[in-house]
């Protein structure tokens, strides 16, 4: 359609991997729809990706990659204890340069149209103020689940229902009330694992006061949009829309996108696994391991998966990016593999998750839950075994494993035995299977033409070229 051509949406997501990844795949349905998109790395995540955004961005005469510096020197490794330290950064010091940047790209150029729209990360609140105070509408777009949204924003109710602070020792398997919808099976462990740092108060800065920022952000912008779909979350859905003033679920959105892995990845992929999947003859033996772009595991859990993972038999292949690694836990490992043998265990820093996931030796998924691991882990069917760490993942572990029943969740426990035994059961249960097979079904008719997904991410596109028209003409957006 004629106004679509003139839509130009700025991406900017968090500069952690597992948002990159989401925004990819979006900016790959905004393309397909005809708009352009600018997408906004930091200096140091652009420096990383070097070739690939290049690439990119050679396939796409409408794609172009810009950036802008995260504040942190060059040096800082950048890792998950540093993350509250990097968002501040990006508040503090990105803000200014953001705002010089999305000031100039309003008038256009460089062979692209002025932008007319900004799709912001729901965690980064400034990039919505910052645009709608320079007259570009701005939507948030929440890369967890529905359902950890949706306890985010309970946070007020939970504390006047005395639910939050936890009480110094409690039970964390206590269930908990006051997130809608949740009641018959939530517990403490299942909120978000930040909630445990709450004290007495509300106001503890680095915490409650940035899920209060987080949220307001995402109620207050023009829409939410949220990488899911109805059938998998369609009574969290129900309660973010009475609290937005929009709301699209248009996801998985890489089910949707032809974008490639590496185009995104801050590693070096390294698909030579590919080889060693082929060579295991027996399907859905093989258990595949990976936590994620930011845990770094102690030496003695490293251990305990390690030997788990040995003890059922199965052959195994581990993802351990390089910096989760010290020399005492190589030579560990280089032990195992050589007591069990090379067909037994593949050990790669990095891997195409989508292609392993589909691969027909793959029988079992464990995973730290992240939800972009947890949405392509139902996509291909795959069983899953859950250690959830951090942020939303224990709500993700928790739907896994008593809504969705595709798997099972080891909560935050780390014991040889519990591996053995949870890999086990998910390598076994044809109910688990069952299960996996059926949510994989149905997820593949949402995002299929005129499935759900399909037809929300219709609607979005038609939103953002409303927004965007109505900006370029200066005028109040019915959407406003």
């Amino acid at each position: 359609m004629a106004a679509a051509a003139a839509a130009h949406v700025l991406v900017f997501p968090a500069p952690a991997q597992g948002h990159l990844n989401s925004f990819l795949h979006f900016s790959t349905g905004l393309l397909r729809a005809g708009l352009h998109v600018t997408f906004l790395h930091t200096d140091h995540n652009l420096r990383r990706l070097g070739t690939a955004a290049a690439e990119a961005t050679v396939a796409s005469p409408r794609l172009r990659f810009l950036s802008v510096p995260d504040g942190l020197p060059d040096d800082d490794p950048r890792t998950v204890d540093g993350l509250p330290e990097l968002m501040e950064s990006l508040r503090t010091k990105a803000s200014a340069s953001y705002r010089a940047l999305l000031a100039s790209l309003r008038a256009g150029g460089g062979g692209f149209p002025p932008v007319t729209c900004v799709v912001a990360d729901g965690i980064m609140p400034f990039v919505v103020d910052v645009a709608e105070e320079l007259g570009v509408p701005a939507i948030s777009f929440r890369t967890v689940s529905a359902c950890a949204v949706l306890a985010y924003l309970s946070v007020p109710k939970l504390i006047a229902l005395g639910e939050l602070p936890f009480p110094e020792g409690g039970d964390l398997d206590a269930p908990i009330r006051g997130v809608p919808g949740m009641e018959s099976f939530l517990r403490r462990r299942d909120l978000p694992i930040q909630f445990r740092q709450l004290t007495s108060t509300y106001e503890e800065p680095l915490v409650a006061a940035v899920v209060a920022a987080t949220v307001h952000s995402c109620c207050k912008a023009r829409a939410l949009i949220v990488n899911t779909t109805t059938s998998l979350e369609r009574s969290s859905l129900g309660h973010l829309t009475q609290e937005m003033r929009d709301v699209f679920a248009v996801g998985p959105l890489h089910a949707m996108s032809p974008a490639p892995a590496v185009a995104s990845s801050l590693w070096r992929p390294d698909d030579g696994c590919m080889a060693w999947l082929d060579n295991q003859q027996a399907e859905r033996a093989v258990v595949y391991i990976s936590l994620g772009s930011l845990a770094v595991i102690s030496h003695e859990q490293f251990t305990e998966f390690l030997h788990g993972l040995v003890a059922t038999g199965y052959p195994f292949l581990w993802v351990l990016r390089p910096d989760m690694l010290v020399a005492s836990q190589d030579a560990a490992l280089r032990e195992a593999i050589g007591a069990v043998g090379k067909d037994r265990a593949c050990v790669v820093p990095w891997v195409p998750q989508r292609d392993v996931l589909r691969h027909r030796a793959v029988g079992c998924f464990l995973t730290h839950s992240g939800w972009n691991s947890t949405i392509e882990g139902i996509v291909e069917g795959v069983p899953m075994v859950c250690w959830p760490f951090f942020a939303d993942q224990q709500i993700n572990s928790r739907f896994v494993g008593a809504v969705w029943r595709n798997g099972l969740d080891m909560k935050d426990v780390c014991d040889r035995v519990v591996v053995e035994s949870t890999v086990r059961e998910a390598m076994e249960s044809e109910e688990i299977r069952r299960s996996a097979h059926a949510l994989a079904e149905q997820v593949k008719r949402d995002v299929a033409d005129d499935g759900a997904s399909a037809l929300e991410f219709k609607r979005l596109i038609s939103f953002i070229t409303e927004l965007s028209t109505s900006a370029a003409q200066g005028t109040p957006s019915s959407k406003s």
